[in-house]
C-alpha cells in the first residue's frame, strides 16, 4: 500500500492552511501546530524543509511567519510530497540504479514503474489551491462508509 509519511501529511496540512490564508498574512509554526495538534518542533522542521525546497517563504520578526512562495494554483500535491519524502517509490527498484537479485529477470519492474509515473501525474494534477477549496467532512463522517 502506498502511504505518505507523517511529515508529508503535516506538510499538506500546513500548505492547505497557508493557502486558505493566502493574502491574509503569515502564520507561525506554532500557530499551525497548535491549530492542528501537531508537535511544534516537528511542524517547524517540516516548514523549514518546504522553505528550502522553494515552496514557502519565511519572514523573521514580530510580524513574521510562513507564507506560500508562489500562488497556491502553482503548487501541486506532488511538489509538497516530494519536497518532504523525496522521490515517490513503489518498489525497492524504483530508481534505475538500484538493482536487486531479480533485476534482470523481473517481469513486473517496468509495469510498476509506469504505475509510479501515473501516481505522480495524478498527484501533480491536484494543486494546493484545489485542496484549500475543499470543504472538510462533518465530524460524523467515517471514511469508507456511505450515509444510510
Amino acid at each position: 500500500m502506498l502511504r505518505l509519511s507523517k511529515k508529508a501529511d503535516y506538510a499538506l496540512i500546513a500548505m492547505k492552511h497557508l493557502a486558505i490564508r493566502e493574502g491574509g498574512g503569515s502564520s507561525s509554526a506554532r500557530e499551525i501546530a497548535e491549530e492542528y495538534n501537531i508537535p511544534v518542533e516537528l511542524m517547524a522542521k517540516v516548514l523549514q524543509r518546504l522553505v528550502r525546497r522553494g515552496l514557502l517563504v519565511s519572514q523573521q520578526g514580530t510580524r513574521g511567519g510562513y507564507h506560500l512562495a508562489k500562488v497556491a494554483d502553482a503548487i501541486s500535491v506532488a511538489d509538497v510530497i516530494q519536497a518532504i519524502d523525496g522521490p515517490l517509490t513503489v518498489t525497492a527498484c524504483s530508481y534505475q540504479n538500484d538493482r536487486c537479485g531479480q533485476f534482470a529477470k523481473c517481469n513486473v519492474r517496468d509495469p510498476l514503474w509506469r504505475i509510479r509515473e501515473r501516481i505522480i501525474a495524478a498527484l501533480a494534477t491536484c494543486s494546493v489551491s484545489e485542496m484549500a477549496g475543499e470543504t472538510t467532512p462533518p465530524a460524523s463522517f467515517v471514511p469508507g462508509l456511505l450515509p444510510g
